[in-house]
């Protein structure tokens, strides 16, 4: 089974929390899928899957279809930095796939479960770590 670094995202408070996880729940979903949280232990709640990055580091791209890399020739978007008037570069970019290669799934929250997220993923809070 692959692992995933899962990069779960709340919006309502703007915090982000990371889950190592060996699931196939994952394989074959793409970018804008929405992914219920039963199959990684958060019983109620609904992700959207916002992007990753495979094994070597290179950015999703939600616009790229199928699983590989590919070398685009691209202007100011995601992982592309211009400096200059309608100067381009080309870049590695993976595919909205997430397949064995992907490392890390990043995850928004859409539905909130009974549970609060820090206590469904066992995260201590921060009153918790000052008291001891």
């Amino acid at each position: 089974m692959p692992e995933f670094i899962l990069t779960i995202c709340n919006p309502k408070t703007g915090k982000s929390y990371n889950k190592r996880l060996d699931t196939d729940a994952f394989k074959g979903k793409k970018i804008n899928d929405v992914v219920s949280g039963n199959d990684i232990g958060l019983s109620g709640y609904e992700l959207k899957v916002t992007g990753g990055s495979d094994k070597c580091g290179f950015p999703m791209r939600s616009d790229l279809e199928g699983t590989q890399r590919r070398k685009i020739l691209a202007s100011k978007s995601l992982g592309i930095h211009i400096k200059r008037n309608g100067m381009r570069k080309r870049k590695n970019i993976a595919g909205n796939q997430i397949n064995l290669n992907t490392s890390q799934v990043n995850l928004n929250i859409v539905k909130f479960g009974e549970k609060d997220i820090e206590e469904a993923l066992g995260v201590k809070k921060e009153e918790d770590k000052a008291a001891e």
